[in-house]
């Protein structure tokens, strides 16, 4: 009787734990945390998704903005929030992958730390110069600064960022001397470039500065032609190898119930494989290309990410602490 007692016990708790985790969540508004201060097209991005899952879960999805230590603040408060479905995080590259790389020490492990949920998409760099430039494409800028070493300059909106990470290895791969200026930012890049005190920048906002004609693209740094721009080559194209990107995912912490986690997934790629939502994020303003990946996948990209860039960081030495 007590063996029986003690089995319907456990049936009880198990089922109770099956209706907590899965069936009835969530009962209450879930955060979603973005790493960066308020107004990037990030956040946009995780609004569009935030909108249509608190549709789908039936509760409130609320936007919060914890920016600082290059997004590691962020993340590393929703990697100590507890782990029951109603804090998650937008992922960044800057935090998940390759980032890490580049400091001595993190309060958390990206990969031990997470529960990668799913990828939204990726945001290829743009390798931009003034329309007045006498440089045309980017075989040009490559024999300008073969022929003029340490000369020219780059700026990208900071160490560590996609933009600095993609011309270093782009310096590695093609023999490349030029100088890198550093910013907080692509903004004030993209406005000494305009003011003619940059030779180049590599920023993912270029779609709309290319549309006014203010500059020129040279290259994209994905591993594909973006859409809009048909014309313009990928930087792999003409220097094999070298590719690129920014992302933007949402993860949960790590022990976040397996039961929640396979909802939430279920739920945002649902979302993000809808044709209209596709449509909406494939807007140039946004800046990213849709790129929906599920938790395996999403994880997979990760370490893909980790495998390339560890090398070159190493290489060129490259610390952000």
């Amino acid at each position: 009787m007590r063996r029986f007692q003690s089995f319907l016990a456990f049936c009880l708790f198990a089922l109770s734990c099956g209706t907590v985790f899965g069936q009835s969540y969530p009962t209450q508004p879930i955060r979603l945390v973005t790493p960066w201060a308020p107004g990037a097209a990030s956040e946009v991005i995780l609004r569009l998704v935030g909108d249509r899952l608190a549709a789908a879960l039936k509760q409130p999805v609320v936007i919060e903005n914890k920016p600082g230590a290059g997004s590691t603040l962020g993340t590393d408060y929703v990697a100590k929030a507890p782990p029951d479905g109603y804090t998650l995080l937008g992922s960044f590259n800057s935090a998940i992958a390759p980032g890490p790389l580049m400091y001595s020490k993190l309060p958390y492990d990206p990969l031990k730390d997470f529960f990668h949920i799913a990828l939204i998409g990726v945001y290829p760099q743009y390798m931009i110069v003034r329309t007045d430039s006498p440089i045309k494409s980017l075989r040009e800028f490559l024999a300008l600064v073969k022929a003029k070493p340490g000369a020219i300059n780059y700026a990208s909106a900071g160490i560590g960022t996609s933009g600095f990470l993609a011309a270093e290895l782009l310096k590695q791969s093609a023999g490349l001397n030029m100088v890198h200026v550093p910013y907080k930012g692509p903004s004030p890049a993209i406005s000494d470039l305009l003011g003619g005190r940059l030779d180049m920048v590599l920023t993912a906002s270029a779609a709309e500065l290319a549309r006014a004609g203010k500059v020129r693209i040279l290259a994209v740094t994905n591993d594909k032609r973006v859409p809009v721009y048909p014309d313009v080559p990928t930087v792999h194209e003409i220097v094999p190898g070298v590719k690129a990107v920014s992302y933007l995912g949402i993860s949960a912490p790590a022990k976040t119930p397996r039961a929640i986690t396979t909802r939430l997934e279920t739920e945002i790629m649902a979302i993000l494989t809808n044709p209209e939502m596709m449509a909406r994020l494939s807007d140039p303003a946004l800046a990213i290309a849709p790129t929906p990946l599920g938790s395996e996948k999403y994880l997979a990209f990760i370490h893909n990410e980790i495998r390339v860039w560890s090398p070159v960081i190493k290489a060129g030495n490259i610390r952000v602490d």
